[in-house]
């Protein structure tokens, strides 16, 4: 009997071809964020002329306390811009160390009223901590739901991967924040850079956001 119903089993399995299709992609990982080392570490070799997904180890007998320590967030603020503010990254192609780890670093500098305009970082979620002062910070969900508030020294918020966010420095003297993510190069896209200083034909731009061309035009030299 138990042989019957294996051999029933077996031919319907070969009359439908879609069902050994999915049963071969179901053990299939997803992976959320970057994907797991397979290795302790593997040190990015940034000299290698190769185009990956990640980058090459260096060999383990190159690697050096110094590969794992980054100075970069030592540099003294550079917020006399035009949005009053500055983020300095430690992501993988200026920190090798992080290569294959999922995460990475970034300090924030706000002159008063300085704002880290809406953005993105496509490949990562983000969680900050306040150091100094007071920001008013937010994101907004794909249904246009709007998550903000204003978050003091020592506080800590989250900014989901993907999602559209800011930080705008609502206290009276200047701002600090490090960032951490969770991917080795989780990009970083300032929306109004992106839709205005892209070449996005105008057309486009004057349907999408109601604008006549003087404004397109204007625009497009702010952004690019």
């Amino acid at each position: 009997m138990k042989a019957s119903i294996s051999s029933t089993i077996l031919v319907g399995l070969l009359l439908c071809p879609h069902v050994l299709l999915l049963l071969q992609l179901a053990p299939l990982n997803v992976n959320a964020a970057d994907a797991d080392p397979l290795r302790d570490f593997c040190v990015a070799d940034l000299t290698k002329d190769l185009y990956l997904n990640g980058y090459p180890c260096k060999k383990p007998t190159a690697v050096t306390t110094d590969d794992f320590v980054f100075y970069g967030l030592t540099a003294p603020p550079q917020t006399n811009n035009s949005v009053g503010a500055s983020a300095v990254f430690g992501f993988v192609d200026n920190f090798p160390g992080l290569n294959s780890l999922g995460i990475s670093i970034a300090r924030l500098d706000f002159a008063k009223g300085g704002l880290i305009p809406p953005h993105t970082h496509p490949r990562g979620s983000e969680i900050i901590y306040v150091v100094e002062g007071s920001l008013y910070a937010g994101f907004v969900t794909t249904d246009n739901k709007l998550f903000a508030k204003v978050i003091n020294k020592g506080d800590v918020m989250i900014f989901p991967r993907g999602l559209i966010h800011f930080q705008l420095n609502v206290g009276d003297a200047p701002a600090q924040a490090v960032v951490s993510l969770n991917s080795q190069s989780a990009g970083f896209q300032l929306i109004a850079n992106s839709i205005f200083g892209s070449n996005i034909k105008d057309e486009v731009l004057q349907k999408t956001f109601f604008l006549d061309q003087k404004t397109v035009d204007r625009l497009k030299v702010i952004f690019s």
